[in-house]
């Protein structure tokens, strides 16, 4: 049976954020877990989601705000802080609660909750003062990297990082668009039925994609669309990658890097007589992509199978594909908007590790390459370790391999041949996009 304390909202929203937060659990898994076990309103499952979400988004900010009342974290319990957290994220971001609704419903949780006596009393405190004051801001920072990481809830090492390699201008304007609210993005499987899907669903064609709409919000997975395959959930960075393999429909092709499948199917789709093999390494993810190729009924095109991308090159014969999608393991730097706990969890040092694997993957599969075929090389960071140096390095060391210069109607993301889309552009995940040729 459930604690007292964690039927209400604010008290699942507490669990969820110790899971996050002391736990290291991923904030969208840790949210559907729990949603799916309470017994809430969908009221209240909004309310919890907005909580979870936004206290993770902005807790560097948070936190910096709340050491101006609080002399001494570590003195705290943790889960005391973390509900502090919370409940200072509602008071200076959703102006429709009323306060003492929030400070009441803190003060209960820490009373039911607290093992000694007292803890009630120091939230009490604490969020009156908050509630009944102007709350620091952090335009008063002096320190310029300090400043925008408060402000905008990054750590400083990777506003130095995006700064260094965008310009102060636009690394802030990509900070800023990590606060507007994500699109719902999806592709339609048969393109003949784009406008009378468009029409359907009240969603607009992408500016970047042939066949993706959005949607400003919506729930697609619940729609008869969604479950019969006529559409897909997909991010439109993501929508641009198949397309680029030029495929004609005999193909064999390699999907290296494969799950959760939405990259495979979409390949897919353009063969008739070809197959695309999908690698993961993990059973239950290989059972995604067959799930996800079912439903879509592109099941009898794809072939999973449970191997190391970095490993490609001892399982299949030399000139064994076509064609190849490395959808490289990544920092996921492009996807903070949706997935904000991924700031925390990354250093400048994954960057370089990440890089070894990256060269690695490519320098295994490119040896089962037929000679004329190509590899689509894409990642959802914009960090260039991961993108632009990647391929300069692979280049320099396979001088049987040339770069193919991508193309898009959209001028703005085509940089250097290869498509770079940062945030900010189109509101979309970060993704970055580059091709590789065997030479004949």
């Amino acid at each position: 049976m459930a604690s007292k304390w964690k039927i209400s909202a604010r008290g699942l929203a507490l669990h969820i954020l110790e899971e996050v937060l002391q736990n290291g659990a991923y904030s969208n898994i840790a949210l559907n877990k729990n949603l799916k076990r309470s017994s809430l309103s969908k009221a209240d499952r909004r309310l919890v989601t907005e909580i979870v979400y936004g206290t993770v988004a902005q807790k560097i900010r948070l936190e910096w705000q709340l050491a101006h009342v609080i002399e001494d974290r570590d003195k705290l319990e943790p889960w005391v802080y973390d509900l502090l957290l919370l409940s200072l994220y509602q008071l200076a971001y959703l102006d429709k609660l009323p306060a003492h609704a929030i400070v009441n419903d803190a003060v209960a949780i820490a009373k039911d909750r607290g093992r000694k006596k007292g803890a009630e009393k120091l939230v009490n405190a604490v969020l009156r003062k908050l509630s009944n004051m102007a709350l620091p801001d952090p335009a008063d920072i002096k320190r310029v990297n300090k400043r925008y990481s408060v402000q905008y809830s990054l750590p400083v090492w990777l506003v130095k990082k995006l700064i260094g390699q965008y310009g102060e201008k636009r690394a802030v304007a990509i900070f800023q668009s990590l606060y507007v609210r994500n699109k719902a993005s999806i592709r339609v499987t048969n393109p003949a039925e784009l406008d009378e899907i468009a029409e359907q669903t009240k969603a607009q064609r992408s500016l970047l994609s042939p066949v993706g709409l959005t949607k400003s919000s919506g729930h697609f997975a619940a729609s008869d669309l969604f479950q019969n395959g006529k559409i897909t959930i997909q991010d439109e960075t993501s929508q641009l990658v198949a397309p680029t393999l030029s495929l004609l429909g005999n193909e064999t092709v390699l999907d290296a890097c494969a799950a959760p499948g939405g990259k495979t199917v979409h390949i897919a789709s353009y063969l008739t007589t070809g197959t695309v093999t999908a690698l993961d390494l993990y059973d239950h993810k290989l059972a995604l992509i067959e799930d996800n190729a079912k439903r879509l009924g592109v099941a009898e095109r794809i072939k999973t199978q449970k191997l190391d991308a970095t490993q490609v090159h001892r399982y299949f014969a030399k000139d064994s594909f076509d064609k190849i999608l490395v959808d490289a393991p990544c920092s996921g730097i492009g996807l903070i908007r949706r997935k904000p706990d991924i700031k925390y969890n990354k250093n400048l040092q994954d960057f370089t590790n990440l890089q070894k694997t990256q060269l690695t993957i490519l320098s295994s599969v490119c040896q089962t390459l037929r000679k004329g075929g190509i590899i689509t090389y894409s990642t959802c960071t914009i960090v260039a370790e991961e993108n632009q140096e990647v391929i300069a390095r692979f280049l320099d060391s396979h001088p049987d391999f040339e770069q193919v210069n991508l193309t898009h109607t959209q001028k703005d993301i085509v940089v250097d041949g290869c498509l770079a889309i940062t945030p900010e552009q189109y509101l979309t995940d970060g993704f970055f996009i580059a091709q590789l040729r065997r030479k004949v």
